[in-house]
């Protein structure tokens, strides 16, 4: 009876007026009741992913929102430098984790509120964790943490008789900002467009040929690429790994790199572009990442309700110059690398030349695919054989001489299929090999 009396206090007024009656843009089923207040506040479990820029703004927008059972998962601890712009965080939390501390932030400043923390990476829980949410909102920086927790998603979805039950569906909110531009979207698993189905649209990773690093460099980025692939390793200061979050390190890395941006003439080398070389860092504005927090928590608020249709399914947010943002409806796609469940033809040029590390090449470089590290595994006369596997030193060793094995001499033949896994997905994912005779074939295969 007290949390019926305190849903009723005037701390949620607001929530009253959308949620107990109707209005001209409510949701065509939408019924006005006191009981979605309650399943909102007593029931809801949502997760959220990343306590980042986005990550503090979705939690403090949704336990201000009256949620009040969230957990948020983030595998990083905090630096000095997300301070400008994570304001769930102070000096004194420096390298403590960013779930744990924003939990404790939020509990504290919120009555009511139980967020709980994991300080691990998602990779690190199975599908019956993820099943006990109603919803997941994402806000990450990472294109291959997106593209896991879609395909776990996907994975976790349920048929009858090739009917999709929509009770095992679990809609994934996803946010992402980028210095001004920002974008947010809606995925229904398995009914809308998922991350594998619009995969380019998010930009390729720069990288940087050695041979322009080594040789010819011409921007700062090349001067502080060399002495992180190339330098650091020969040289190895302090015998370990290099850290992108230890100011000795970048110290370091900043000093080599002036170095050598001297001996081509070259400016530009500072401590900041050092950090964000080193660390792939992606620019933050704090202002869009309110904004597109605020669109993502409420797309949030109205699956969670049904009180308003939830867009439809993809918004560009762009404040360069002035305030610009549009929705589209992005389509699945028929032969989508998750979705689909159609096994993926990789079409081989020059079947008799092509070496396995070309294979692996198409599976990294091939914007349908984007893969980091696959690992290949086929079955040949009825035995299963491991290709290749970079992930685990005893099967890499052991498998190392097939890179430079043509597709033949491993006893690849036309339409033999591949396993493939590979850290952009908890699933493995089945191509068929495709020998090109013509080029007409060819492009009717890519098309």
């Amino acid at each position: 009876m007290s949390e019926k009396l305190e849903t009723l206090s005037n701390r949620w007024n607001n929530l009253r007026k959308i949620l107990e009656r109707p209005g001209p843009f409510s949701h065509p089923d939408f019924e006005p009741s006191l009981e979605i207040i309650n399943f909102l506040m007593n029931t809801c479990k949502i997760l959220v992913i990343g306590a980042g820029g986005l990550g503090c703004e979705l939690l403090k927008d949704l336990a201000l929102m009256g949620f009040r059972d969230i957990h948020v998962i983030d595998m990083d601890t905090i630096e000095i430098s997300n301070l400008n712009r994570q304001f769930l965080f102070r000096h004194k939390d420096i390298g403590f984790p960013k779930a744990e501390v924003a939990a404790k932030f939020v509990n504290s400043r919120v009555k009511g509120c139980q967020v709980t923390a994991y300080f691990k990476k998602i990779q690190d829980f199975d599908a019956n964790f993820y099943r006990q949410f109603h919803i997941i909102v994402c806000g990450l920086d990472s294109i291959v943490a997106r593209r896991w927790i879609n395909g776990m998603l996907i994975s976790m979805l349920n048929y009858n008789d090739d009917v999709l039950d929509q009770s095992s569906i679990i809609p994934l909110i996803d946010g992402g900002t980028e210095g001004f531009k920002g974008n947010a979207r809606v995925i229904l698993p398995g009914m809308t467009a998922c991350v594998e189905c619009t995969l380019d649209l998010y930009p390729p990773q720069v990288t940087y040929p050695l041979c322009t690093i080594a040789n010819t460099p011409r921007l700062p980025e090349h001067c502080i690429e060399y002495v992180k692939v190339v330098q650091w390793p020969k040289e190895n200061p302090w015998g370990t790994a290099l850290d992108g979050d230890d100011p000795h390190h970048i110290n370091w890395v900043h000093e080599k790199s002036l170095e050598r941006a001297q001996q081509f003439n070259i400016t530009g080398v500072t401590y900041r572009l050092v950090q964000g070389v080193v660390k792939n860092i992606i620019p933050a504005v704090a202002s869009t990442n309110a904004v597109i927090a605020a669109i993502c928590a409420t797309e949030v608020f109205k699956l969670a309700t049904s009180c308003y249709v939830p867009l439809n399914n993809f918004l560009v947010f762009n404040d360069v110059d002035g305030i610009y943002t549009y929705t589209y409806e992005s389509e699945k796609k028929e032969n989508c690398l998750a979705c689909s469940q159609i096994p993926q033809t990789v079409v081989i040029k020059d079947p008799e030349e092509a070496k396995l590390k070309d294979l692996i090449q198409i599976l990294q470089e091939d914007s349908r695919y984007q893969m980091r590290s696959p690992g290949l595994i086929t079955t040949i006369d009825g035995k299963n054989r491991t290709l290749y596997i970079s992930s685990i030193k005893s099967i890499e060793e052991r498998t190392r001489e097939n890179l430079n094995k043509t597709l033949s001499e491993l006893g690849l033949k036309e339409g033999c299929e591949v396993a493939v896994s590979d850290i952009t997905s908890p699933n493995t994912v089945i191509i068929r090999l495709h020998f090109q005779t013509t080029d007409v074939e060819m492009k009717k295969l890519i098309n």
